[in-house]
């Protein structure tokens, strides 16, 4: 009887270990943001094309994912983003303020002297962004910051 006893208390034990178990891993299950459709790189990500979907941790590994559906709408894909599978953080960027080959107006600001100038965008970039100039008149590459206006303003030492 005692051997009988011990049997059923031990496969509760079994039982509720099982039960914790599971409890644990639904706790660390995560809701990423996936694609609902192909998105393209350089694609503008819109709200209708997110969707969610809960991952197991071991599915997801060690890299990193974007966790917020608000992160990803309105920036740019880097690359092709799949239906359905996770966003990793460095596949996403702010939209391009300048195009690669835009005609942009170069700002010189020195002690309170401003000079205006135009140039070619050499890459293509974001508010912040630091690319080359080609100046139209001299041809004399300079390095920029992007400006959120669109122009270009010279960094130090350019």
């Amino acid at each position: 009887m005692l051997n009988r006893v011990g049997l059923i208390v031990r496969g509760l034990a079994a039982v509720l270990l099982v039960l914790v178990s599971a409890r644990v891993a639904v706790a660390e299950e995560k809701r990423l943001p996936v694609p609902a459709v192909p998105i393209r790189a350089g694609e503008l990500i819109r709200d209708d094309m997110i969707t969610e979907r809960i991952f197991a941790p071991n599915v997801l590994g060690v890299a990193m994912f974007i966790e917020g559906r608000q992160v990803l709408v309105g920036r740019m894909a880097r690359r092709a983003l799949l239906p359905g599978q996770p966003i990793p953080t460095n596949s996403v960027e702010d939209p391009f303020t300048i195009a690669r080959g835009a005609m942009v107006k170069v700002v010189v600001e020195d002690s309170g002297l401003s000079i205006v100038t135009y140039g070619s965008a050499m890459q293509s970039g974001a508010p912040g962004a630091l690319i080359p100039v080609r100046n139209t008149d001299t041809g004399v590459i300079i390095r920029a910051i992007v400006q959120p206006d669109g122009t270009v303003k010279v960094v130090d030492g350019s």
